[in-house]
């Protein structure tokens, strides 16, 4: 069955006042399924990158201009297209700072929207119905632009699609409460029109989505009385004379979606594929009244088969990319993973049947009719074993139960039972699509755990984790479950497999971490190669010395003013220096702790999520956590390789990254604590040693820069002196 996943933030919202508009134009794909750009309803572009929820650009217009449509990424050129009070096109690339001097060109008439998709041109639609590839436009900005639509007839929404060899626009319009579908092939031009057929008087659609598949282009609209329509367009349609009339186009009911007492008033419908639908601003069929919700429809079999309540008001608004839902709600835009597996009546009904070893290994090549049409005549005794008692069932191997028993079995059997029927499952080899199975058990087995603080299955939580098959926001809380029961080796796990775990939560393993008492984290069985490595790395001796990594004991001592308390300040003579260990290279916390916060230093993170909830650590914690970052930092700079091939360990980088955040987060209270003067006067002269060895690379660049610049003589003879001067 089609799936909806946790969802989290990418912007926040500045709707209008009277709260009708989400203060959102539109969100178009960019370079990749990782990038969109966001277009608000008055002045501002924005470039997020989606995974790390992160603002990486934005570019507004001056005071008094306003974009009137959102704008798109031209793959080819690498540049950004929108356009200003109707008439001013603007063009600009990532690096440019100001709109106002990026390239722009006024034409003649007004334009309703700039279309570009991947694998095509960019497109001009303008409010009169005409179309004008880009390019051609911009060699003559002013050209006159004719008007294809009737008078009182006015453009409702548009799209454009490229198929295997044609290009379309492709926009709908309304007049005197007529609304008509226009296909605009490109290159030869040529134009299709079509009368959608009336629904009941006054009822105008909501929301226009379209997808193509096999030559034709399917358009699916949405009314307020809920009906979903779909009306099929072959490509190779009529071409439409001037002044005749439209042709009808047909359209067949997917969906009578329920709308309560009312009719709908800011809903919208959108393809996801050739079976399932999204909805949102739709009542729920079993929630009440005054709830919004986004939900997936699979139009094969008239089932709902997801849904998520959203908070705050809903807009009307939806936009899918690459399997991700964008939806604005209340004063945020959210990003929503979805899954819509191949539709089937079984998967429908959530009886889909799973292949089963005995079957797939049978002796015979020649299949029996009798037990493929009459299964339960053929094998009577199938019956007889689903109504065995619980302790006859214990015996039943995961082989022979389906993904449904097995699901209803983690609800009410023993701890053992469930782990030894997790482990026969996972050791399956003919399981299809392991993943969504791999989240459904996760999530049952998570939530009885938090219901029954009784029941708990470490081993078996441990390998779903281990198939790779789940994520944070698959089972959201799982994590936090893990460090409820203070079961540290599965936080290992989750900070190294799953990619998108929130800052809060990575806050709160921090927190945990950092707060244990070091008998608690000795007795906790962790990884064993981090554990060799983080033991290797303390236990190590040092290295010849040196500049590494642009810190050495020698330079410490080269700037007096930063008061560098016990960094090598004073030179130590030869020998001792080679049996005597500094004290900043006595690890402040035991080995698992060690081990713990490395996974931490590890976990992927925006700064700007991060932050507040640093704040959240007490002083104590911070000074100990910063104490732990200067022994790594003194350790990867003054050690030969502290960092082994193949060993999961953070990166010098990383460690500063993180000094700098805690330093933001808790400067103040760090300046005021006095133990923490010493430390601070440290740090101060690692972060300058690192600018002195960013500055030198610097030099090592341009140096080399100059060098590859430099033309060599093709013929320079059997012997030659060439002298190469850097500035």
């Amino acid at each position: 069955m089609a799936a909806l996943y946790e969802g989290y933030t990418l912007c926040g919202l500045t709707p209008a006042q009277n709260q009708a508009n989400s203060g959102i134009q539109g969100v178009e794909a960019e370079r990749d399924s990782d990038h969109v750009v966001v277009t608000d309803s008055t002045r501002s572009v924005t470039l997020y990158k989606v995974s790390d929820q992160k603002p990486l650009s934005s570019w507004t217009v001056k005071q008094g201009q306003t974009l009137t449509c959102s704008a798109v990424y031209n793959s080819h050129t690498k540049e950004y297209v929108a356009v200003s009070d109707s008439k001013v096109i603007r063009i600009w690339k990532e690096e440019d700072i100001l709109l106002d001097k990026a390239f722009k060109a006024t034409v003649s008439s007004d334009v309703w929207r700039v279309h570009c998709v991947a694998g095509g041109e960019p497109v001009v639609l303008f409010h009169r119905g005409a179309v004008r590839f880009l390019d051609s436009l911009l060699s003559a900005p002013q050209q006159p632009i004719e008007e294809v639509l009737a008078q009182e007839e006015a453009i409702r929404w548009s799209t454009n699609i490229v198929t295997e060899s044609q290009q379309f626009v492709i926009f709908t319009t309304e007049q005197k409460g007529d609304h008509f579908l226009y296909l605009q092939r490109l290159n030869p031009n040529s134009l299709q029109r079509y009368r959608l057929e009336r629904e009941e008087p006054g009822l105008s659609p909501l929301s226009f989505s379209v997808s193509y598949r096999d030559k034709h282009i399917r358009l699916l609209y949405l009314y307020p009385n809920g009906h979903v329509y779909q009306s099929v367009v072959s490509v190779r349609g009529p071409v439409a004379d001037e002044g005749a009339q439209p042709l009808p186009l047909p359209r067949s009911l997917l969906l009578g979606l329920p709308v309560g007492d009312g009719l709908l008033e800011e809903a919208s419908a959108q393809a996801l594929d050739d079976a399932h639908v999204a909805v949102v601003g739709v009542p729920h069929p079993s929630a009440g009244s005054g709830k919004d919700f986004l939900c997936i429809w699979n139009t094969n079999f008239q089932t709902l088969q997801a849904g998520k309540e959203m908070a705050g008001k809903i807009y009307g608004q939806l936009w899918s990319f690459c399997n991700k839902v964008f939806i604005p709600h209340g004063k945020t835009l959210s990003v929503i993973p979805y899954e819509c597996p191949k539709s089937s009546l079984a998967a429908a009904l959530g009886k889909l049947r799973q292949a089963k070893p005995e079957e797939s290994k049978a002796t015979t090549s020649v299949p029996s009719w009798n037990n493929i049409l009459h299964e339960e005549k053929a094998h009577p005794s199938r019956t007889v074993e689903t109504r065995k008692t619980r302790t006859s069932r214990k015996s039943q191997s995961a082989s022979s139960l389906t993904n449904d028993q097995i699901l209803e079995l983690i609800k009410t059997t023993p701890v053992e039972e469930v782990q030894r029927e997790v482990e026969l499952l996972l050791s399956r080899t003919d399981i299809q699509d392991l993943q969504p199975l791999v989240g459904q058990i996760a999530s049952t087995l998570v939530s009885r755990s938090l219901d029954d603080p009784a029941f708990y299955t470490p081993s078996s939580l441990a390998q779903l984790v281990h198939t790779r098959c789940l994520c944070h926001s698959v089972c959201p809380d799982l994590v936090l479950l893990a460090l409820e029961r203070k079961d540290y080796f599965l936080c290992q796990l989750c900070l190294q497999f799953f990619p998108d775990i929130p800052e809060a939560v990575t806050c709160a393993c921090l927190k945990a971490f950092i707060s244990m008492s070091d008998v608690d984290a000795e007795n906790a069985s962790l990884e064993p190669d981090s554990v060799s490595s983080m033991e290797t790395l303390i236990a190590g001796e040092r290295g010849p010395v040196g500049l590494q990594n642009g810190f050495s004991p020698s330079s410490a001592g080269e700037d007096r003013s930063d008061g560098l308390v016990g960094a090598g300040g004073t030179r130590a003579p030869q020998d001792k220096e080679k049996t005597l260990t500094p004290p900043e290279q006595i690890c402040p916390v035991g080995l698992h702790k060690a081990v713990l916060l490395n996974e931490v230093l590890q976990t992927a993170y925006s700064d700007s999520f991060l932050l507040p909830h640093l704040k959240d650590l007490s002083s104590q914690n911070v000074v100990l956590f910063l104490q732990y970052l200067q022994f790594l930092y003194l350790k990867y700079s003054q050690d030969a390789f502290p960092q082994m091939p193949g060993s999961r360990s953070p990166s010098l980088t990383q460690i500063m990254d993180w000094v700098c955040l805690l330093l933001d987060a808790h400067f103040t209270v760090l300046v005021m604590t006095p133990e923490a003067k010493g430390l601070l006067l440290n740090l101060h002269k690692f972060v300058k040693s690192q600018v002195r060895l960013v500055s030198e690379l610097g030099k090592i660049e341009g140096s080399l820069q100059e060098l590859n610049k430099m033309k060599m003589a093709k013929d320079v003879g059997q012997y030659s002196i060439e002298i190469i001067e850097l500035f």
